[in-house]
């Protein structure tokens, strides 16, 4: 059976689906103003808080510390450079072998997976070695 979910959330979860792009929160603020949908950043946050819980959102924490929030599509992984910020994705998933058992094993329903790799991408490694 499906959630029933509040119209602020059905909102944000329709923008985040046509996005197609992790958002900020902030973000998701700013988007729906222009869109002329005032909902308040707590409710924004309480929200996707609770999109989380039904499994159709899932957040990803940037080298920065903020949360960026998507709708499930698929899984994606990132390697991120912890200087610049910048976010590159990857294809590759070493661990759906292992979610499939974890499911199994556990009686588990996994929603999503995340896997990201930290370090400095080339531009900033030259900078920081040079």
């Amino acid at each position: 059976m499906k959630p029933q979910r509040t119209p602020s959330q059905e909102r944000i979860f329709k923008i985040l689906t046509a996005l197609n792009r992790a958002i900020s929160a902030q973000e998701l603020y700013v988007e729906l103003r222009q869109r002329e949908q005032n909902i308040g950043l707590a409710t924004i946050y309480r929200s996707l808080d609770a999109l989380k819980l039904q499994g159709v959102v899932k957040a990803r924490t940037l080298a920065s510390g903020e949360a960026v929030y998507s709708s499930i599509q698929k899984d994606q992984h990132h390697i991120t450079c912890v200087d610049c910020g910048e976010s590159i994705p990857i294809n590759e998933c070493p661990v759906h072998d292992l979610e499939d058992k974890l499911q199994k094993d556990h009686h588990f329903k996994v929603y999503y997976h995340t896997l990201e790799f930290f370090g400095l991408c080339q531009r900033c490694s030259l900078h920081t070695y040079s």
